[in-house]
């Protein structure tokens, strides 16, 4: 049992070290990219610049994600949201298309809050929707890519995506994660799996 634990901690910081080894000179190569997105969301859309949203980390604890804003605030006469696909903009679909509204989640990766690789972190209201082995896939922290997003990402039904999430929770590896990452930039290249049929992303999650 100490062995095992002692391995699992060899592991946990092994992945946090190329977390910061890839995050940190990335979020440097990337810098002029970050301002060119920055300058062009703000005159299109006005402050913030970046959108942040409550959702579970780790065991479920709370974090704030960062992304960069891809819709307006347009409402109806009730004061209730437009349906996403009316309130994306031309610039937001892009940003969606390329993955580069989730530039920004690399802060989030260097501050700890999320890996690289990992389940995708979900919305906080789901969590209570989750079976017990759904659930599962807060032993790991989320990750901008992961196992369910080369396999698909979200033009995959939610129950293959958590049994997908759920492997890699008891698969998860050094070499595993290097494997995600060089897929995903494939992935991205042809940008697969961008949104679920009829949707902008993916349908609700409704348990």
């Amino acid at each position: 049992m100490f062995i095992s634990m002692r391995n699992n901690l060899c592991v946990y910081f092994c992945k946090r070290i190329l977390d910061l080894l890839l995050a940190l000179p990335a979020l440097v190569l990337l810098s002029p990219v970050f301002i060119i997105i920055s300058m062009l969301i703000r005159g299109q859309l006005g402050r913030p610049v970046l959108f942040r949203q409550i959702r579970p980390g780790l065991h479920g604890k709370s974090f704030a994600i960062l992304k960069f804003r891809t819709m307006t605030d347009a409402r109806d006469e009730h004061g209730e949201l437009l349906p996403d696909a009316q309130r994306l903009t031309r610039l937001g679909a892009f940003l969606r298309k390329t993955s580069m509204d989730e530039l920004p989640e690399l802060i989030n990766v260097v501050k700890g809050d999320m890996s690289l690789v990992g389940p995708r972190p979900l919305l906080m209201e789901y969590l209570e929707q989750y079976t017990p082995e759904q659930a599962r896939r807060h032993e790991v922290k989320p990750g901008i890519t992961g196992w369910a997003q080369i396999h698909g990402r979200n033009a995959i039904t939610w129950e293959e995506k958590f049994k997908l999430d759920c492997w890699y929770v008891d698969n998860w590896s050094l070499w595993l994660d290097i494997k995600i990452i060089l897929i995903t930039i494939w992935k991205i290249i042809k940008r697969e799996g961008i949104s679920y049929p009829g949707h902008v992303t993916m349908e609700r999650f409704k348990g």
